[in-house]
């Protein structure tokens, strides 16, 4: 990782939005640059509530329910979803901040 290697310290916030299937990447990626009190938000996240269908087999719907997971186990981390509404339907966004 190029970031690393130049000896790249941690970030205040990161912001995940990117392709779905790699959420839990990029989330592993947030969490090697960041520090106590990091914030980390993860865009489109609800996905018109097909994270909820567990047989859902769309790689960006597992990818998401993966990030959750990895959220939900990471001990580091205190997270929440919120849902929004707009134009494009219903989606949402996740808030992680780091704690320990």
């Amino acid at each position: 990782m190029r970031l690393h290697e130049e000896g790249i310290g941690s970030f205040d916030l990161g912001f995940i939005d990117a392709d779905k299937r790699n959420n839990p990447a990029y989330l592993e990626w947030a969490l090697r640059f960041s520090h106590l009190g990091t914030v980390t938000l993860a865009d489109t996240v609800v996905r018109d509530g097909a994270v909820i269908e567990s047989r859902n087999a769309d790689p960006d719907i597992r990818g998401t329910r993966a990030l959750f997971e990895m959220l939900a186990a990471e001990p580091r981390l205190d997270a929440t979803a919120l849902q929004t509404v707009a134009v494009k339907g219903y989606d949402g966004f996740c808030l992680a901040v780091v704690v320990k």
